[in-house]
């Protein structure tokens, strides 16, 4: 018999995901938290806002807080590739990975190949 210890983050009674570590676990747990903070002071805003659409805003925003600091910091988009936004997981489907999986097949054979070009 084995004995596997999981980290389980539970908001509200309801469980929100399962980590194999408490490092996971509680960096998922602090990103949560921002979002719930970010959800509190959009309801305070004077934006006509749903719930839905806060929740959903502040948890994109505790998602990609590395672009949202960057983008405070210098009053620039991020150039990385890392600082994309970052889909939330419900957000992503099977079917959106397709579509990325299609686009970059696309994009490998419009690529010129090296030993193809010639010289005039």
């Amino acid at each position: 018999m084995a004995v596997e210890i999981k980290y389980v983050v539970v908001r509200k009674g309801e469980e929100k995901m399962t980590f194999a570590s408490k490092k996971e676990a509680d960096a998922y747990d602090k990103m949560l938290d921002m979002a719930e903070v970010f959800c509190d002071w959009l309801s305070a805003a004077p934006l006509d806002m749903d719930e839905n659409q806060r929740e959903a805003l502040g948890m994109f925003l505790s998602e990609n807080k590395d672009a949202v600091q960057h983008i405070l910091r210098t009053s620039k988009m991020p150039e990385a590739e890392s600082s994309r936004p970052v889909a939330s997981v419900a957000a992503l489907t099977a079917e959106d990975a397709d579509a990325d999986a299609d686009a970059d097949a696309d994009a490998e054979e419009k690529k010129p190949k090296a030993g193809r070009i010639k010289a005039a």
